[in-house]
């Protein structure tokens, strides 16, 4: 075990002092034309085996232990690759509007798409938030500013009016059910209950 460790340790002092000769060398790959002396230098495999060896010691020291992610599957794998990936994901993450390419931001906008629908007073107002959305997206698709290509669908107004029906009518249910169940719990309560529960609706 001894013998391994004191080999190990020579391998790495070896490197380390190739590292150093290395930084006070001026290196001559890009000047076929020079002829310096290259002897001291490191080789290529004397920069590998010395990455190598930098590598396997910081993970004998836990450097790489508990990192973001570890144990965990690869996010994204089935997306197409995106070269502007890194600015999508901060508008996301920054919930940013109006910044970015047409591309990133009408996908961010379609991202959250059904949250503004619900969030809408009427029908009418859905209508007119699907359409300007619509709109948007033909136009971006018809500028040629260069940038990402435009991905992200109209959608259809009539199949998304139809959709954003059902979830108010389901909104409706959950909350005419939630009033049904908690009027027969007061009628079940005795009334040092039902005070009790008053005074505990007025504290909160």
């Amino acid at each position: 075990m001894a013998g391994k460790k004191n080999r190990s340790d020579a391998r790495l002092n070896v490197a380390r002092y190739q590292v150093d000769q290395l930084a006070g060398i001026r290196s001559t790959d890009n000047d076929e034309d020079d002829d310096t002396n290259t002897a001291g230098q490191a080789s290529m495999d004397q920069r590998a085996q010395y990455v190598e060896i930098s590598i396997a010691q910081a993970m004998r020291r836990g450097d790489f232990d508990d990192l973001p992610g570890a144990g965990k599957p690869l996010r994204n794998l089935h997306e197409i690759h995106d070269p502007n990936w890194w600015i999508r994901k901060k508008i996301e993450r920054e919930s940013l509007s109006g910044l970015g390419p047409p591309a990133l931001t009408l996908r961010t906008e379609d991202a959250t798409l059904h949250e503004r629908m619900d969030a809408a007073p009427s029908e009418g107002a859905v209508r007119e938030l699907l359409e300007d959305f619509n709109l948007r997206v033909i136009e971006a698709r018809r500028q040629l500013q260069g940038g990402p290509p435009v991905v992200t669908p109209v959608r259809d107004v009539d199949a998304e009016l139809a959709a954003w029906r059902e979830r108010r009518e389901e909104r409706y249910r959950a909350a005419a059910e939630a009033m049904q169940r908690e009027a027969a719990e007061r009628a079940a309560m005795t009334w040092r209950e039902r005070r009790r529960h008053r005074r505990a609706q007025r504290g909160s």
